[in-house]
């Protein structure tokens, strides 16, 4: 009994030594078992991964290659120490023959893609930036059609990973979102993807996933991060000194836009059984005997652009791949333009949800759809567009949807959620025009 009393006596004594060892023990123990909850997560994932490593394949079956485009730059340099831990043994005990390859600057996987050889599946381990610049090299190919059929697996590793929302659940957990990720690229569910061709005057197109964004509210949070200092108050502060430096934000611009195109049918996933012998022998007499007429050819229809002046805070092109498992009636993009009446508390109120979600638009936006849109901007105009999360300079552009160009390995789970979201506004939207009538 005199050693615990003298022991809080001790603590009492020493309460600030006490407070602090408290903190760092719990800190550290804390830490430890985050630790040990991101093994399990590994060893889990390499359990599953051995599975698919021990299924027999035929003799005359080689292994599945794969190539991986790395860039180590991504999530402040520690890409390549989270692939090396977390993706890359899932991988190897998949019975996978993996090539990585590097990159060393910016724009160096675009020339890379020039290079790439016939691979079973491409797999790109950074952040959305290393994403666009290896679609924009794969579709500048001059045999991009063949190319575009194989499927790519994306393994969020940097900061900003836009599209790894629509492919896979994401969690607070960075190793559990690699590994999950890098699991079903192993299972080998694919979703077709649209890609937006995005051309200037002079320059070669890039290819976008996601979209363009051009606006005021683009321009705030690219400079979010300079206000550091005055921690949860950044965004607000950012866009308050914006209006100071500029008001109104206005941005004016003429978008001549084509209609969108009627989606065409899904592709059955397996071929037909080919017709008997005998069935083809009199197919094959029947049309030679009585040749079909051939009807001559369709004289091509201009293309009929309408065209629209729009005054707008922010535009923002974008995709239909924020839930690639929804079935639409037509091929399109988005054109959303905000309305250009904000005041500044509005602005201020609106910017702080545009930075965390910039597809948010409020009930005064306008919207079309298009297959294909062009953008006149006035004399003078200055300023970034941001393509995928990366700055490109404002130029007048000519934007083409390539309806599902490219297959992405998509998770069954994150698959299921969207359906199930669709479901659930479907009915809801049933309910409400039931409840009209």
């Amino acid at each position: 009994m005199a050693r615990v009393v003298k022991g809080f006596r001790t603590l009492r004594n020493h309460w600030k030594k006490s407070t602090l060892a408290v903190c760092v023990l719990s800190y550290g123990t804390h830490w430890l078992y985050g630790k040990y909850c991101d093994n399990l997560l590994r060893r889990e994932a390499c359990l599953e991964a051995r599975e698919f490593g021990r299924q027999l394949i035929a003799p005359n079956e080689r292994l599945k290659k794969a190539t991986v485009i790395l860039n180590p730059a991504a999530s402040n340099g520690k890409a390549n120490s989270l692939f090396e831990k977390n993706a890359a043994p899932i991988l190897h005990l998949a019975g996978i023959e993996i090539t990585v390859v590097k990159t060393d600057y910016e724009d160096q996987a675009k020339k890379m893609m020039d290079l790439m050889e016939h691979t079973d599946m491409l797999i790109v381990a950074g952040g959305g930036g290393t994403l666009q610049e290896v679609i924009t090299g794969l579709l500048r190919r001059s045999d991009q059609d063949s190319f575009s059929h194989t499927p790519i697996g994306f393994i969020p590793l940097g900061c900003k990973n836009a599209m790894s929302a629509s492919l896979h659940i994401l969690s607070d957990n960075k190793v559990k979102d690699i590994t999950s990720a890098t699991l079903s690229i192993l299972k080998g569910e694919t979703v077709p993807l649209d890609v937006l061709q995005i051309q200037g005057e002079t320059e070669k197109p890039v290819f976008a996933l996601t979209g363009l964004r051009w606006g005021a509210f683009r321009d705030v949070s690219a400079s979010v991060s300079k206000y550091w200092y005055l921690g949860p108050l950044k965004t607000n502060a950012a866009h308050w000194f914006h209006t100071l430096r500029e008001w109104p934000l206005i941005r004016d611009v003429t978008v001549n836009y084509l209609a969108p195109t009627i989606r065409p049918p899904d592709l059955p996933p397996h071929k037909p059984p080919r017709p008997s012998l005998l069935y083809r022998i009199i197919l094959r007499l029947k049309n030679y005997w009585n040749p079909p007429l051939e009807e001559p050819p369709k004289a091509e229809e201009p293309e009929q652009w309408e065209e629209q002046k729009l005054s707008s805070v922010e535009l923002f092109i974008q995709t239909h791949n924020e839930n690639p498992v929804e079935r639409r009636i037509n091929d399109s993009m988005m054109i959303c333009a905000e309305s250009d009446n904000f005041t500044v508390g509005e602005f201020i109120t609106v910017g702080n949800q545009k930075h965390n979600n910039p597809t948010v638009f409020t009930a005064n936006s306008t919207k079309l759809e298009a297959s294909a849109c062009r953008l006149r901007l006035p004399e003078g105009t200055s300023g970034f567009f941001n393509i995928d999360n990366e700055e490109y300079e404002v130029m007048p552009v000519e934007i083409r949807l390539l309806p599902r160009k490219l297959q992405f390995f998509m998770s069954a789970e994150r698959r299921q959620q969207l359906l199930s979201q669709v479901q659930l506004r479907e009915a809801g939207e049933e309910t409400q025009i039931n409840e009209e009538k």
